[in-house]
């Protein structure tokens, strides 16, 4: 019985320490923290998906691989584990398409 007593006690005494302040939860997102951006309508924009991997030999012997990207884009790589060099569509550097048999990467011929 005395043990009940006591946490009684110290339960009214734990409650009568708070704030008895009113408080209003509001449910929903903070609007001070918005900064004056709209994150949820920010459009988001991907990047390029690889639509097509190929490796072509050069006149040179040399074996370049290239992945094809899906805004006509491309990444020329010397290895297939290699990051590459971006090659940015309509490049003089690089001519051909992921369709072409044979491409042409720095001034030399190259074919799939």
């Amino acid at each position: 019985m005395t043990r009940t007593l006591l946490i009684a006690l110290a339960a009214t005494a734990s409650l009568a320490a708070c704030n008895k302040q009113d408080h209003t939860i509001v449910a929903g997102p903070d609007d001070s923290m918005d900064n004056g951006a709209n994150i949820a309508t920010t459009p988001v924009a991907l990047p390029p998906s690889i639509t097509a991997s190929k490796s072509y030999r050069c006149g040179n012997n040399a074996v370049v691989y290239v992945d094809w990207m899906s805004d006509g884009s491309a990444r020329v790589k010397k290895s297939k584990e290699d990051l590459g060099v971006a090659v940015p569509a309509g490049s003089a550097s690089l001519k051909g398409d992921a369709k072409a048999s044979a491409i042409t990467y720095n001034g030399e011929s190259c074919t799939a």
